[in-house]
């Protein structure tokens, strides 16, 4: 297919993510503080739009409590620079069976909650966006298995719809982009839908080129959508994204390295994104033009 490269770009910080790197870099911010400032770092770098998660302040382990959300929206709500505000809402899906011979009853470490506490921080802090994970996948652990089901992704979505906030659909494969076109065509997701191409996740989208641009080619015209992968690898999907047509993420919640031997902080990470979109000849959006393009809302903190 010909390229129709992006000419203005934004970028999506992911800022600490919900994996267990906390330990594997200084940089992993942990507490509200830390994480609503390395976001309002990263804004300033260029990003238009923070994603984050939070963790429990002192082990550093990924959190759902609602409170450590509204602590983070509140400091970047209050920070000198405006940015996008999305929020995940991933977690709280986590099944983790037992061993193969005797897979029930389900690992301690299983987190399955329903739509409304998966919600609960989301109705609280009222971002512009949050995330919808939109599908089921094996991811990465023997048995873990990341669970969306459709009954809950419809449940999830229609009420994201009423709060007003922007669902950003997470495609961890093609199966996902498929069900995603169902909830718009079922009138449960509008469009046109924010989609965020996920790649190289074990066990998802493998991370080739094919693969993206098969992603790529089923995503909507009217769609608006961004990609990233993860390790080494951030950095040349960068690239590929723009060339592509599509936007970007980067942030440590993806890699934690900016080159061999230097660990990243995200504002690093997002500087380098600049350099390289702006080397390519396209323009960075600030966060007042996606806001405009993406239809989103800016709303205060309920």
């Amino acid at each position: 297919m010909p390229l129709h490269m992006t000419r203005d770009v934004f970028i999506t910080c992911a800022v600490t993510g919900s994996g267990g790197s906390q330990d594997r870099s200084p940089h992993v911010p942990r507490s509200p503080e830390q994480i609503a400032n390395s976001a309002i770092a990263a804004a300033k770098a260029g990003a238009a739009i923070v994603h984050c998660h939070v963790r429990d302040p002192e082990t550093g382990v990924p959190s759902r409590d609602p409170k450590l959300y509204r602590e983070v929206t509140e400091r970047i709500r209050d920070a000198d620079v405006d940015v996008v505000l999305n929020l995940t809402a991933g977690m709280g899906g986590d099944m983790v069976f037992g061993p193969p011979s005797a897979p029930l009853p389900l690992n301690d470490a299983t987190d399955m909650v329903s739509a409304e506490e998966r919600l609960a921080h989301i109705e609280d802090c009222m971002p512009e966006i949050c995330t919808l994970d939109c599908g089921t996948m094996n991811f990465a652990e023997a048995d873990y298995v990341m669970t969306n089901t459709p009954g809950m992704l419809t449940t999830m979505g229609a009420r994201m719809e009423e709060l007003g906030v922007k669902p950003e659909i997470e495609a961890f494969d093609t199966g996902h982009l498929w069900y995603a076109k169902q909830l718009v065509k079922d009138g449960v997701l509008s469009s046109p839908a924010l989609v965020q191409l996920c790649m190289g996740i074990p066990w998802g989208a493998p991370n080739d080129l094919n693969t993206f641009m098969a992603m790529v080619n089923n995503v909507p015209a009217d769609w608006n959508w961004s990609a990233f992968s993860i390790g080494r690898d951030e950095m040349p999907y960068v690239a590929a994204s723009v060339l592509a047509g599509g936007n970007v993420r980067v942030g440590l919640e993806d890699n934690l390295w900016l080159s061999k031997g230097e660990l990243a902080t995200n504002e690093a990470l997002v500087s380098r994104a600049v350099s390289i979109i702006e080397n390519m000849g396209a323009t960075i959006m600030g966060p007042d033009a996606v806001r405009q393009k993406l239809g989103l809302t800016k709303q205060a903190p309920r």
